[in-house]
């Protein structure tokens, strides 16, 4: 399998959209309520994503992976609400391709953006019952820092951890 890393163009909007919402829905079953996991389309997290890059495009990058002209996975970074920090955002896989290296390639392009991006610092915020998350990105250096949330998915209130890791 070669997979290839680009920034991602606005014809590919509506592919991110697709793996947001298939990569979501399998990492999240048993975590979120299958009505919640259930709201959102692909078509509907491919319109999100053209409006959000539309408007942060000057400020992130949307990185893609490409198959053969298919996306396979995507990352999002960009400045952080955390002082002194850049921002991963995002980072979903195609279900099927979860552990065939495409998230670490994503995750160690990402890390070298995040860097360019400013700040001693990068963090993310993970589902703090994503287990499986939790041990990718602590596998790639990524720790809790002990900061803690408390966001809605969809309504649905779901308890998030803060990661970070070190750019310097």
């Amino acid at each position: 399998m070669s997979v290839s890393l680009r920034t991602a163009e606005d014809l590919d909007l509506m592919a991110v959209g697709s793996v947001h919402q298939r990569s979501r829905v399998a990492a999240y079953a048993g975590i979120l309520s299958p009505a919640t996991l259930e709201l959102r389309t692909a078509a509907a997290f491919g319109e999100w994503w053209t409006e959000r890059y539309r408007w942060e495009r000057d400020t992130h990058v949307l990185t893609v992976a490409d198959r053969d002209g298919e996306v396979v996975g995507f990352t999002y970074v960009g400045p952080s609400e955390t002082p002194d920090a850049a921002e991963l955002y995002a980072i979903h896989v195609a279900p099927e391709l979860v552990g065939a290296g495409v998230g670490r390639l994503l995750m160690v392009d990402a890390l070298a953006k995040l860097a360019k991006v400013g700040g001693s610092r990068a963090v993310l915020w993970v589902l703090a019952a994503n287990e499986r998350a939790r041990e990718f990105y602590e596998a790639g250096g990524w720790l809790p820092d002990g900061e803690t949330r408390t966001e809605p998915v969809n309504g649905e209130p779901v308890d998030q951890l803060r990661y970070s890791v070190d750019l310097g």
